[in-house]
């Protein structure tokens, strides 16, 4: 604690403590007056009437002889200024000094008996009457401070005095009681309380303890701040000797002995080390006090206080280290460092003074700075330190050869220093050798120079467009590589919005590109086309960087033209080497099962030319078994390339991958751990539920064809949300929200080359005759038809994670119908006529002799025209079977649309092998419609049939 700080809370302590003093010594002047004159009042009212003498000239009824048999000490009870009353043995007030009925402003009729708790705190009464009560009960006296209401409404405490006046036999006869109004010495203590608090709290905020040392016992008092300071227990009195075995034994000799004590010798001002007694830590604690002394000037005692300064000796450790430090610094650097006082007399300086002085530091400190300067210099200066001292920051430049004479250029730098009272006291001086700066600056601008005129070579030569633009949308300079490659002028680009120069179709790309730069983002790769004035267009890959506060921002663009070009042509070739593989696997499968199906039928033929019939059976299982395979394989094609026809619904992947989780572990066996996770609150989906199985079975066997030895496969399900930036690491993925089904397994991995082709028709791993490797690219075709896609996590043997993600769909899911376990032949009912349109003869005359065999009257059509005329006329039709491609330029769902106005409630089964677009693809069809896909059974097609005729469609 520094000195100043000492006496500025021995002064506050003092104001306090005299502050305490004057309230006491008010409070007992106060008391011994109380008796003969009332207390002073906050208002009006009071001050009236405890100054004003008690009215006695009214006249009293007289009092009933057995309540009250001396009138003297009525008349003297009405003279006292407090309030007096009388109560019988139990508790009946029947009189009242004229100084209480004054005060409350009211009369002996309304106070007697109980009319006195008319005058009492609704809130204190219940205590009153309590122990009024226990008064009564017991004959005892009491005493209390309750509240009375005056005349003027206020409520003030009084002090009210209850004594038993007994007869003879000692019975209590009647009660006499005094109320003595005390608010002035109430707020007298408020007031002391709160001065004392004031101290105690001024004392703990300082972090100071006070303490007193009685001198005869050698004992020590202090307040609880003392005994924290030094880790001990609050308590009443202590051993000086106890807060000296605290002080550490470097610093022993600083505290006084009891002999010295008692002679009144003693540092008034010390600070030492102590060992906290409850945790053993160090700290400097500052003692500072004086001796009281008697009459004689013996010493009586020792008053004082006590600070811990732990935190201050440690800012005077790191202060003089740091000045240690700013010495060791400002000497080793080359620059001259000093300060100088508004006397223009240096106050420190820096070993660098030896160099530009030729004088050690030492010899500087305390001198003059006009002394050392050359009159010339002195007055060269003068200027600036004027300036410097009215609290301006100078810098300037000047030649200061070196004793030698050779030349040498100075930065001076004058900063001035402000007090704590923001007056300038003097200023720092900084002064460094700029003459190597200089060359270099020289050097640098040469070089600047000649790299100007090699970015002009570079401005004007380059086939790159190189320009600035501003976020108004305005180019302000091109180069002339942009006149060259677009045949615009300088002019025509400058003086038009850069977006008239854009192809429209990328003007939204390139508005959310110039929306980024304004963000202050760099962009680059940004590619978009721009039209030359020939009506060419031109495809540029741009780089562009923001000027931060500008509103411009610089571009650097390449023409990709025919980098691009180039590029369309090997993909081209690429998508013919994939045609020729696809084709090759293809033939290849489509060979293997038209010879079973050739095969089976040439059997059946020779069988039936020979009579034998047993066998026909059996072949025509292996014909239908090779066809199915060959269906199949045909509907893996059309997913592949995203043609398959689909029947999305609102689905739920939760309950349908849970429905297939028998399925699932029959074909994994027992080598393989299925565990399936699926996340609450799963979104719905649009897709076809059973291409969802389908690919789910896929994933599930390709992953058990990884674990030969056996692993772990998790099927989990999720929500997902992609934005812009993780759409875009995905080839071909769009920013939304998708269901993500992700079946991941232990196996054996692919690396980087064989994951990049997972998707390819008919490439795979597995040994010749396992695999057809159609799996996988028909699961990427269902995907990206069904408008999501499909994602590959693989690393060698860390296994596999393959992930679907399907477009969420905000609607609600249709209830499951129930399929039937026995096949029924639906015949027709009352003759019904059904129009079949087929190119295809031998499927047009199946179908037609199908129907045929069910009891529908069949008309055929062998194209869209003569189907429409058929329509159009006036027989009867109750459904129209269409194939959807047709021949002769209408196809089935044009014939429809134009057989609408004379057949509006016409009912349309479609059957096609190959969905073209979306619109037989994704569920819009028209009420009405429905669509089943080539191959289908003869019990498929009648029970659609039946169903669409009677309205179950």
């Amino acid at each position: 604690m520094s000195v100043d700080e000492v006496a500025d809370l021995r002064q506050r302590n003092r104001a306090l403590a005299d502050e305490v003093a004057g309230l006491r010594a008010a409070l007992a002047a106060r008391a011994e007056t109380d008796a003969a004159v009332a207390p002073a009042d906050e208002t009006a009212f009071g001050r009236a009437f405890w100054r004003a003498p008690a009215r006695i000239d009214a006249t009293l009824p007289d009092p009933d002889p057995a309540r009250l048999d001396d009138a003297e000490f009525r008349n003297l009870a009405d003279h006292l200024p407090i309030l007096c009353w009388l109560a019988r043995s139990d508790g009946y007030l029947f009189w009242y000094n004229r100084r209480w009925l004054d005060y409350c402003g009211t009369t002996q009729e309304a106070m007697a008996g109980w009319g006195w708790q008319a005058v009492h705190d609704p809130a204190e009464l219940p205590r009153v009457k309590a122990v009024w009560a226990a008064a009564i009960a017991t004959g005892e006296p009491f005493e209390m401070v309750f509240p009375l209401r005056g005349a003027d409404g206020v409520f003030r405490p009084f002090l009210t005095r209850i004594v038993p006046l007994r007869d003879a036999t000692g019975r209590v006869a009647r009660w006499f009681g005094v109320n003595t109004e005390i608010g002035a010495q109430a707020r007298a203590e408020a007031a002391l309380r709160a001065s004392e608090g004031r101290l105690r709290r001024a004392q703990e905020a300082g972090g100071v303890g006070v303490f007193t040392i009685d001198i005869a016992s050698d004992t020590v008092h202090g307040t609880p701040n003392f005994f924290r300071l030094y880790g001990l227990p609050e308590q009443d009195r202590l051993p000086v000797d106890v807060i000296a075995s605290l002080v550490s034994p470097d610093d022993a000799g600083l505290i006084a002995r009891r002999a010295d004590r008692a002679a009144g010798r003693a540092a008034r001002d010390v600070a030492y080390r102590i060992r906290r007694a409850d945790t053993g830590a160090e700290r400097w604690i500052a003692w500072r006090g004086a001796f009281e002394r008697d009459g004689a000037g013996r010493a009586v005692r020792f008053v004082g206080a006590v600070r811990d300064i732990t935190d201050h000796k440690a800012a005077e450790g790191l202060a003089e280290a740091n000045e240690r430090e700013l010495r060791l610094i400002t000497d080793a650097l080359p620059v001259l460092i000093a300060f100088i006082g508004r006397d223009y007399i240096y106050r420190f300086a820096n070993a660098a003074y030896q160099d530009w002085f030729f004088r050690p530091a030492s010899e500087i400190v305390g001198r003059d700075v006009r002394a050392l300067l050359t009159p010339a210099n002195a007055e060269l200066r003068r200027t600036y330190i004027e300036r410097a001292l009215a609290g301006e920051a100078v810098l300037f430049e000047a030649a200061w050869p070196h004793a030698d004479g050779r030349h040498r250029d100075a930065e001076i730098r004058y900063l001035p220093r402000r007090d704590a009272g923001g007056a300038v006291d003097g200023f720092h001086v900084f002064v460094q050798d700029i003459t190597d700066r200089k060359e270099v600056e020289a050097a640098l601008l040469s070089e600047v120079t000649q790299r100007t005129r090699e970015r002009d070579r570079l401005w004007e030569t380059t086939n790159d467009l190189m320009g600035t633009a501003g976020l108004d949308g305005f180019l302000k300079s091109v180069n002339p590589a942009w006149a060259r490659m677009l045949g615009w002028t300088e002019a025509e680009l400058l003086g038009r919005p850069f977006a008239t120069f854009i192809d429209p179709d990328d003007h939204a790309e390139a508005a959310a590109v110039v929306g980024r730069l304004a963000a202050g983002e760099r962009v680059a790769g940004f590619v978009d086309r721009v039209l030359t004035r020939a009506g060419d267009r031109r495809v540029v890959m741009w780089t562009a960087v923001p000027e931060p506060g500008a509103g411009l921002f610089y571009i650097v663009g390449r023409d990709l033209t025919e980098q691009r070009r180039a590029e369309e042509q090997l993909l081209q070739a690429q998508k013919m080497e994939a045609i020729g593989q696809l084709t090759g696997g293809i033939a290849h499968d489509f060979n293997n099962l038209l010879t079973g199906i050739i095969g089976s039928l040439e059997l059946m033929q020779t069988r039936i030319r020979q009579g034998r019939f047993d066998a026909i059976e059996r072949y025509a299982g292996a014909a239908m078994a090779s066809a199915n395979r060959a269906a199949a394989l045909t509907h893996r094609l059309l997913a592949f390339a995203r043609r398959q026809p689909l029947a999305p619904q609102p689905t739920a992947a939760n309950p349908l991958i849970a429905g297939m989780e028998e399925l699932l572990r029959r074909t994994l066996g027992e080598r393989v751990e299925l565990a399936l996770v699926t996340a609450a609150d799963l979104w719905l989906t649009l897709c076809d539920p059973h291409q969802l199985e389908n690919a789910v079975l896929n994933l599930a066997i390709n992953a058990r064809d990884a674990m030969p030895e056996g692993g772990r496969l998790v099927i989990e399900t999720g929500n997902a949300r992609l934005g812009d930036a993780d759409a875009r690491l995905e080839a071909g993925a769009r920013a939304g929200s998708y269901v993500s089904i992700r079946v991941s397994d232990t196996g054996t991995g692919m690396s980087p080359e064989v994951a990049a082709r997972a998707f390819d028709p008919f490439f795979t791993t597995k040994p010749l005759g396992q695999g057809t490797g159609l799996g996988l690219s028909m699961i990427y075709g269902f995907a990206r038809q069904s408008e999501g896609h499909v994602r590959i996590d693989s690393e060698p043997g860390r296994g596999t994670a393959v992930t679907l993600y399907l477009p969420r769909h905000r609607g609600v899911a249709e209830p499951e119908s129930v399929a039937s376990d026995r096949t029924v032949l639906h015949r027709a009912a009352r003759g019904e006529t059904v129009l079949v349109v087929e190119d295809e003869p031998v499927v047009r005359d199946l179908i037609v002799e199908v129907l045929a065999d069910l009891g529908y009257t069949a008309v055929r059509a062998a194209d869209a025209r003569a189907g429409l005329a058929l329509l159009r006329g006036p027989g009867r039709i109750d459904l129209l079977i269409s194939d959807v491609g047709l021949p002769g330029g209408l196809d089935g769902r044009q014939m429809v649309d134009a057989a609408r106005p004379h057949r509006p409630d016409l009912k349309v089964l479609f059957i096609t092998g190959y969905a073209e677009n979306a619109t037989f693809g994704t569920g819009h069809l028209e009420p009405g419609m429905q669509m089943i896909t080539k191959p289908f059974s003869v019990e498929v097609l009648a029970a659609r049939v039946r169903a669409m005729i009677a309205g179950r469609d």
